[in-house]
């Protein structure tokens, strides 16, 4: 039998045919204790092909059928190994098969590069297919897509796949939606999204599964319009439909979209599944939104989903630490009955984002008492719980344990980490010194860090020796332009600040403006920039600051104007600082919620200290949580006090 394939691609070496092919013709025989009947079950598992077709024979010799319970031969296996050997064993495996009048041959032979497509070595699969088509053995639908299974699980398979394609035209397969759904699969998953897009749009009659499998590959590419595009076009959508695209929003930041798709998605009736609710899960940590997160968490307990996925856990917990509420993320983290390294990291570094650096480490002192080894996420978060309680020798030890203790190579940044907690502790020399030293060239990060602590302790030739290189690293990041104009402003050199807003002009930059979010009861989310005049209630906002700054000044309150970088007068200074974003979406939050229920404000900067001081002194007058998630970190404001300890 002849095909018009060419020979070339189907040349694909497996790891067993060389192992098989070099074996000895001058093999030891059999010994007559190799019968045993449970050496024979296994045997395909031990015995060389040639030693298999010895023992065979032996058996044929015996008196006893190969398929008695007494030599329990599995032959289909024993085939199978022969099949991936020499060419006169692929012959053997033939014969073997033609002792069967269960099925035809290609049945048989589907059955094995069905099992070969799915293995970790699906490049076996493709070379069993080779040595079928050169021996005339016949291909059906079956056949060809178990082939393009194995080649789009192989790299540099596409060829392969191209000419597998043209044989599905040759055979006349062209109107089977299973085998172009396969083909369509495979040109995506090799990154060939052209010829999958080429396709899909001349399959006459697709599927849903045709729908899934474009949708799930644009949206790995990023290409979310695209995707969208096919989604609305869809006649019929599935679960995992809705669940590719709204996975595709979150993993390419896209999190507000993801969230609104998810409620289209409960508006159509679709009930979600574990990978839906990861997806949303992930969504709603990115936005802080706690009300839908919590939402979503009920319906994974009812759905045992929390209770039998370790992801879903991994997922809540990481949701509950980022919208703030890191007493509920430790619940489920303690319920869970198993619990990964990921866990444990998770939770880890959540303690720490919230000031909470004691706990960090007590839970890594269980963590080892658990056995579970520490990976290099485990040493972020206590290098970050070091650094925010100014943990100096504790961050220094860590860091040595790293390497000396677990072999864990550190990397960037582990060494953002460390120069993090030197600067903030106030060793801006000794911080210096560690940028000069390690191994990888400092990234944006480590000088940011530097550039941090300068502000922090008003040093402003470190300030100034750190913006030489994030010039060069990161021009176009505003935000370490305006960290040099506060050390410039703290220090009253109002010209140098002038001249950095200039060097901010030239190179066409501007200030970012902060932003801080508020989500109420009916899981609505409020924006408020500062200076914010286009809010529909801005008016009211502004009249129940105005009463509320009343409250504040009998307590003792005096706006701390050197958070403002404008050379002006002091009343206007403090008429800016009135406006700052997190104090108007407070006001907010007191105006719409109930009494008693925490006040959480996701904001896009770093608190100023005038907003950290203001807020100590709300949660007092008012007597309400406010938990302020910030660039940095989350600062918990209760009874008048932070969680950051004032140390941020």
């Amino acid at each position: 039998m002849t095909c018009a394939v060419a020979v070339s691609p189907f040349q694909v070496v497996s790891s067993r045919k060389n192992a098989t092919a070099t074996q000895s013709s001058k093999e030891p025989p059999i010994s007559t204790a190799s019968l045993h009947a449970t050496t024979i079950a296994t045997a395909a598992d031990f015995f060389t092909p040639s030693q298999l077709q010895q023992l065979h024979a032996r058996l044929i010799k015996s008196g006893l059928p190969p398929s008695s319970s007494a030599s329990a031969l599995p032959l289909p296996r024993v085939a199978a190994v022969c099949a991936l050997s020499s060419p006169s064993a692929f012959s053997y495996a033939r014969r073997l098969f033609g002792l069967s009048d269960v099925a035809s041959e290609t049945v048989l032979w589907n059955s094995h590069l069905n099992t070969l497509s799915s293995s970790p070595s699906p490049a076996d699969a493709l070379a069993l297919f080779s040595r079928l088509r050169f021996a005339g053995v016949a291909s059906d639908v079956f056949t060809l897509s178990f082939v393009l299974k194995a080649c789009s699980r192989t790299p540099a398979a596409l060829p392969l796949g191209r000419a597998v394609h043209a044989l599905v035209e040759k055979l006349g397969f062209r109107s089977d939606v299973f085998l172009l759904n396969t083909l369509v699969h495979m040109y995506a998953s090799r990154g060939d999204i052209s010829a999958a897009r080429l396709l899909f749009d001349v399959i006459p009659a697709k599927d849903v599964v045709t729908w899934n499998i474009m949708i799930t590959h644009y949206t790995k590419t990023g290409e979310m319009e695209i995707a969208r595009h096919l989604f609305d076009l869809m006649p019929e959508r599935s679960v995992r439909s809705w669940t590719a695209m709204i996975a595709g929003y979150g993993q390419w930041k896209k999190p507000r979209e993801a969230v609104r798709l998810f409620r289209e998605m409960e508006s159509a009736g679709v009930q979600p599944n574990e990978v839906t609710v990861v997806a949303v899960l992930a969504a709603c940590a990115d936005l802080g939104e706690l009300d839908l997160g919590k939402r979503v968490h009920e319906f994974a307990k009812r759905c045992s989903f929390q209770k039998n996925n370790v992801r879903v856990c991994n997922t809540l917990i990481d949701m509950y630490i980022n919208c703030g509420c890191v007493e509920k993320a430790r619940q489920v983290f303690d319920e869970m009955a198993e619990r990964t390294v990921v866990s444990w990291s998770a939770m880890i570094g959540g303690h720490a984002m919230h000031g909470q650096g004691e706990e960090s480490l007590k839970l890594f002192s269980r963590m080892r008492e658990a056995g579970m080894e520490p990976n290099g996420v485990t040493f972020v978060g206590l290098l970050h719980a070091c650094s925010h309680m100014g943990l100096l020798e504790e961050g220094k030890r860590f860091f040595r344990s790293m390497t000396e203790d677990y072999g864990i190579v550190p990397e960037i940044e582990h060494y953002g980490c460390m120069v993090d907690l030197l600067s903030r502790a106030g060793f801006l020399e000794e911080a210096r010194e560690f940028i000069r030293e390690m191994p990888v060239k400092a990234n944006s990060v480590v000088w940011g860090a530097l550039l941090g602590g300068a502000k922090v302790h008003k040093n402003i030739n470190m300030g100034e020796e750190a913006i030489r290189h994030l010039v060069e690293l990161d021009p176009l990041n505003d935000g370490y332009y305006v960290v040099l104009s506060n050390i410039y402003a703290d220090a009253g050199r109002w010209e140098d600040v002038a001249k950095v807003r200039r060097m901010m002009k030239d190179r066409g930059l501007k200030k970012t403006p902060g932003w801080s979010t508020i989500s109420l009861d009916d899981e609505v989310v409020h924006e408020f920039v500062a200076g914010e005049s286009d809010h529909p209630r801005i008016e009211e906002v502004y009249r129940g600051w105005d009463e509320l700054l009343e409250k504040l000044r009998c307590r003792g309150y005096v706006p701390d104007t050197s958070a403002v970088l404008l050379d002006m007068d002091e009343k206007e200074k403090e008429k800016v600082l009135y406006r700052h974003s997190e104090k108007l979406a407070v006001v907010f939050g007191l105006m719409n919620m109930r009494a008693g229920r925490p006040i959480r404000i996701m904001k896009n900067l770093r608190v100023c200290s005038d907003c950290h001081a203001a807020l100590k002194l709300i949660s007092e007058v008012t007597d309400r949580e406010i938990v302020v998630r910030d660039r940095n970190r989350f600062h918990c404001f209760k009874h008048g006090s932070c969680s950051c300890r004032d140390y941020w």
